[in-house]
């Protein structure tokens, strides 16, 4: 009996099991948005928002605008994936299950009011810590540090069992 197949089994089930814990889907929903936040604040710090006067300006814009844009793509792949066992779809005339227009805006809406904390926590920490770094560290350690509590709020209220 060859070892390899069976090893390799075992790494796809460890990972089939990883994938299963909702801690480490909200993990990997965060790092991609952790990678649209970065992508977006740079564009917008050093393309988008270059006319601001002043070195005050493009901060606060550029990071406004990478936070709500990485919320909507979290909301999205968390509902999505994460919490998929635990959104309430409304069957739709055609027999396609999708979520009516109105819900979905208001689970959006619950979505970032139980982000706010970790959001206005983001937010403040980045423009503190990077006074003493690079803004673009200073924005990836207050990301981490507001994962814990979105994570909560989120899987407490937004996504609660029914």
């Amino acid at each position: 009996m060859n070892a390899a197949p069976v090893w390799r089994e075992r790494l796809l089930a460890l990972l089939r099991w990883l994938l299963g814990i909702r801690y480490i889907k909200f993990g990997m929903v965060g790092a991609s948005g952790t990678v649209v936040n970065i992508v977006v604040l740079y564009l917008g710090h050093e393309y988008l928002f270059q006319s601001l006067e002043g070195a005050q300006g493009k901060p606060y814009a550029s990071l406004a605008l990478a936070i709500a844009v990485a919320t909507v793509n979290n909301f999205t792949w968390n509902r999505l994936w994460t919490w998929a066992d635990r959104v309430a779809h409304a069957p739709l005339d055609a027999g396609i299950e999708a979520p009516p227009p109105s819900s979905l805006g208001a689970q959006l809406a619950k979505y970032a009011l139980a982000s706010w904390f970790g959001i206005g926590l983001q937010y403040v920490l980045t423009l503190w810590l990077a006074h003493s770094m690079h803004y673009m560290l200073a924005n990836v350690i207050a990301i981490v540090v507001a994962s814990v509590s979105n994570f909560l709020a989120n899987d407490r209220w937004t996504f609660r069992k029914r």
